[in-house]
């Protein structure tokens, strides 16, 4: 079979995999565990078409189906981009679809948990197809079939009102999303079907072309959460069953970053205030999204923010890349370009390991308030070493997969700073304090996840410990992936290259490499050693404690004769420090308690960090529209006689200005 074929039977599989756990006749686990299998062979071929469009000789195949619709045909087509996004596809369809198969009760019957394993299935199928679309209307179809799937799935508890409000916020983005897309696809395309141009056969000089990139970043930049089309994203994957946030964290989000980089690929070198536009936008991303990330109590919530966080350092890839294109310089754009498309498959796996892991705390503690959680490293050992793993990879530290990422921008950063001058120089050297101080915060932001929910004593009693084997199963995966990824990053470099150069072929046979010119050889070394050193910590610790007699001792208490663990640092009073630094940022809520007298009673404080742009900004702007225009209401009194007057009287205007024009 043909890389197309096998990806389109991908998508079949995926599709057809969740029918089985709607059948009344069929229990529901062994549903979930048929769909687990069908998943992951169409998984298997998906990946398998992937790495032979990327490994192999890259030939390009077009498979066109006819339908009744007057608006052109569906038209399928397997690239090295769309190939590259598969594999996280894939992958993170793999896990949750495992995840699915001992992740506890959502809904209160079956029926709720039959039809989730069905829509997710679905949405990874529609998420194939929109990878395979190689024209405005395939791509479009798929497009709104992804979002109204992956509605329906994280609407499942919709009688929650939060659950409601976080999916209607979600449908409204969604369609302003669609009509953007609309919008970009008839200025590319004015033919039926909407075929997309050729790469690099469009000039982007001009307003025409000015009008398509603001069309695509309002469009796919709402989809992908970049800063500040985010405002739908925080809700949505908090009130979401976790491996639908999972799901729409690793890869929904990325369908955003594709569509960007294939609108992109249409148009030849760019100028440079492309560049730098993408290394703002990615700048005010990262940073705004670690420090809102920091200020949450509500674990889901907190990685939502995160996403916003490594869609932003994606970003600021692509306008690294961006700005070596328009400046001639090759390695800039490589780096750039590389670190960019690795941080989206980095980030599809470590952020999905994370969202599972939320799920199993969840799973145990029934509650997403960091505040109440503390000492699961107990209860849940395996997911308290799986968080911890997707943690370091998130930071950016050694010797996993994220730093490889961040390293790759790093070096381009660096390099393109030393060649260039004027703007293009001085917005890298902008954005390398950025990324920096982005994974400074992140660490933070993890030191108080980890140690506030996973470390020290139980702040709520808990049930007995149980972690689930395929839950487990499904984490170990993606942190093994971390690991591989982190320790060899030179294997992924020829999954990487090919993409570089069918992204702007006119420079495809002089674009240099990406092993000599970031040295992965060495980085992979010094990965390996640093991980075989943290394991021989570990294993000489264990022993050490095994050695040494052990036993029980009172210790210094500062005072306090009977210490409680509501005498832990909780989530809040540990990032109190960066929330009120940042504090015309975040618009921090505080409400304090009234201390009067010398033994005041019982008293309780709250800190909130708002979604400042959401609540301060879009909801008080349209609540002042809805309060000017609420007069229009009365239009709209239900007689059918004078919505036929108001139909005459437009009909009669709109002749009238057609005679007049």
């Amino acid at each position: 079979m043909t890389p197309l074929e096998l990806a389109l039977m991908a998508g079949i599989f995926c599709a057809f995999s969740g029918v089985p756990a709607l059948s009344p006749r069929i229990p529901l686990f062994l549903g979930r565990r048929i769909a687990y299998c069908f998943v992951s062979v169409g998984a298997v071929a998906g990946l398998a078409g992937a790495g032979e469009m990327l490994l192999g000789d890259g030939r390009i195949e077009t498979i066109e189906m006819a339908w009744q619709l007057p608006v052109g045909t569906l038209l399928f087509r397997l690239d090295p981009l769309s190939a590259f996004f598969l594999i996280p596809v894939m992958i993170v369809a793999i896990c949750i679809s495992l995840y699915g198969c001992g992740y506890c009760a959502t809904s209160p019957d079956n029926r709720g948990e039959s039809l989730l394993t069905f829509y997710l299935g679905t949405s990874v199928a529609a998420i194939t197809g929109l990878l395979l679309a190689a024209n405005g209307i395939t791509l479009l179809f798929f497009w709104e079939g992804m979002a109204l799937l992956v509605f329906i799935a994280m609407c499942l508890e919709h009688g929650r009102p939060e659950v409601r409000e976080a999916g209607l916020q979600y449908l409204v983005a969604s369609h302003v999303v669609t009509l953007s897309l609309v919008v970009l696809f008839s200025q590319l395309s004015p033919d039926a079907g909407l075929p997309f141009p050729r790469p690099g056969s469009m000039d982007p000089g001009g307003v025409g072309a000015v009008a398509i990139l603001l069309a695509a970043l309002a469009g796919f930049g709402l989809k992908a959460g970049i800063m500040p089309l985010h405002i739908w994203l925080p809700s949505a994957h908090a009130n979401a069953p976790s491996h639908v946030s999972a799901l729409m964290s690793g890869i929904v989000l990325k369908m955003g970053i594709y569509g960007l980089l294939r609108t992109i690929s249409f148009f030849g070198p760019p100028p440079l205030w492309w560049g730098i536009l993408f290394l703002c936008l990615g700048i005010v991303s990262a940073v705004a999204g670690v420090l809102f990330a920091i200020g949450q109590h509500d674990i889901k919530r907190l990685l939502a923010y995160h996403s916003i966080e490594n869609i932003g350092i994606i970003v600021m890839g692509i306008g690294v890349a961006l700005t070596g294109l328009a400046t001639g310089n090759r390695i800039l754009f490589v780096l750039g370009m590389a670190g960019a498309l690795l941080h989206v498959l980095n980030h599809a796996l470590f952020k999905s390991l994370l969202f599972l892991g939320a799920g199993a705390v969840i799973h145990l503690t029934g509650t997403r308030d960091i505040d109440r959680m503390g000492g699961l490293s107990r209860s849940l050992p395996l997911t308290s070493v799986a968080f911890l793993t997707g943690a370091v990879a998130i930071c950016g530290l050694p010797p996993l997969n994220g730093f490889v990422s961040e390293f790759l921008i790093y070096l381009g950063i660096f390099k393109g700073f030393g060649v260039t001058s004027g703007k293009a120089a001085g917005f890298l050297a902008l954005a390398a304090p950025a990324l920096a101080l982005t994974g400074g915060l992140a660490v933070a932001c993890f030191v108080k996840v980890y140690g506030c929910a996973f470390l020290g004593a139980p702040r709520t009693p808990l049930p007995k410990p149980h972690e689930n084997g395929s839950m487990t199963g499904a984490m170990a995966i993606l942190g093994g992936i971390c690991v591989v990824i982190g320790v060899v990053p030179f294997l992924a470099v020829p999954l990487i290259e090919p993409v570089i150069a069918s992204l702007f072929p006119q420079r495809g046979d002089i674009l240099p490499s990406i092993q000599t010119t970031a040295h992965l050889y060495g980085l992979s070394a010094a990965a390996a050693i640093l991980f075989l050193m943290v394991i021989l910590l570990v294993v000489f610790y264990v022993n050490r404690l095994k050695a040494i007699p052990s036993g029980e001792t009172g210790t210094w208490d500062c005072g306090y004769a009977a210490p409680s663990s509501s005498m832990q640092y909780t989530a809040s009073s540990f990032g109190g420090t960066l929330v009120g630094i940042f504090s015309a940022i975040l618009r921090p809520e505080r409400h304090e308690p009234t201390i009067t007298g010398f033994f005041p009673g019982q008293s309780r404080f709250h800190s909130h960090v708002p979604e400042v742009v959401l609540d301060q900004g879009i909801m008080p702007f349209f609540a002042a529209v809805d309060r000017r225009l609420a007069h229009i209401r009365r239009m709209q009194n239900g007689q059918l006689n004078r919505y036929i007057l108001y139909i005459v009287v437009a009909v009669i205007v709109l002749l009238a200005l057609s005679d007049f024009l």
